[in-house]
Order: structure tokens, then C-alpha cells, then sequence
């Protein structure tokens, strides 16, 4: 499992634009992590899917909500990422009403969730490999914070907590 210290893995992400604009089309289009993190200060949360009740009732508005709060604590780009294609998580960008407050990454294959060693094996829920729920702070591609959630909790990777090691 990757840890505070670690570097981002080098996968791609992908995500769908509801506008075309600012070099993307409307998508889905590539993420490179390694280059989309460079220099930038990152608040990353991943959930196990789109449209499911904690995840749309409470992790995304947490940081819709505070969005405005992680750019005042020098957070560059809020990254929901989901074990989810770009087409469903933009379906989910527009139902959650995210706008350009969060990027909104799918993880179809699970490569980057693989990668970091935070899936979660949902296969007997018919739900198959999926991601952890967690949340962590990006400073130039290295990770600042880790908060890893235990199974079926929601406690830790809040937006509260992570704006508040934002502002650490």
C-alpha cells in the first residue's frame, strides 16, 4: 500500500469533459498522474463507485461543499477517482453538480487503484475489484497524507479531515 513519502505511480486516468475547451476535447480524455501532479498541490479522495449512497450522499458534496476552502489552503485541484469509467463519472460530475470544483477520474481497470494497493474485492456484491475509500493530500507528486478507511466506514477521509491537513 503506498505511504506518506511515496511517490504517484505513473497510470492514466481517464475523464470526460461536459464542455470542450482549454486544449481537451470532450473526452474521455487521458490523465497522465505523473505530469497532471507535477507541481501542483492535490487533494485526491477515492471512493468504491459512482452513484452509490455514501459516496453520492456524503464524500462528494463534503468536498463540493468545501472547495473554495481547499483552494485557500493552496490545494491546486480537487480529484474524486473511481473505480468507474470516464462516461459514468461524468454522468456522476453532473448529478453531484460538481462542476470545475472537482476532476472527476475514472479508473475503468483499476490500474492506479492497483498501483497504490488500496482496491477493495467487491466481487461477491457483483460489484468486482473496486477502490478503497481514502483520501489523500498530492504535494509535486509525493503524498503529504494518507487516511485509509476501514471497511464500510466513513470517518477519515472526510473533506474536513484532509482540509485540515491541507492547512496543517
Amino acid at each position: 500500500m503506498i505511504k506518506v513519502g511515496d511517490s504517484l505511480p505513473n497510470a492514466t486516468l481517464q475523464e470526460f469533459s461536459e464542455v470542450e475547451g482549454n486544449g481537451c476535447s470532450i473526452g474521455p480524455n487521458p490523465v497522465k498522474v505523473a505530469e497532471a501532479v507535477a507541481g501542483k498541490t492535490i487533494a485526491l479522495f477515492a471512493l468504491p463507485g459512482a452513484f452509490t449512497p455514501t459516496c453520492s450522499a456524503k464524500h462528494v458534496p463534503g468536498f463540493v461543499e468545501k472547495a473554495d476552502e481547499f483552494k485557500k489552503a493552496g490545494v491546486d485541484e480537487i480529484w474524486c477517482v473511481s473505480v468507474n469509467d470516464a462516461f459514468v463519472m461524468g454522468a456522476w460530475a453532473r448529478d453531484q453538480k460538481t462542476g470545475d470544483k472537482i476532476r472527476m477520474l475514472g479508473d475503468g481497470s483499476a490500474e492506479f487503484t492497483k498501483a497504490v494497493g488500496l482496491t477493495l474485492d467487491r466481487t461477491a456484491a457483483g460489484m468486482g475489484i473496486r477502490s478503497t475509500r481514502y483520501s489523500m493530500l498530492v504535494k509535486d507528486g509525493k503524498v503529504a497524507a494518507l487516511n485509509v478507511e476501514a471497511p464500510g466506514k466513513f470517518e477519515v477521509s472526510d473533506a474536513a479531515t484532509l482540509l485540515a491537513q491541507a492547512k496543517g
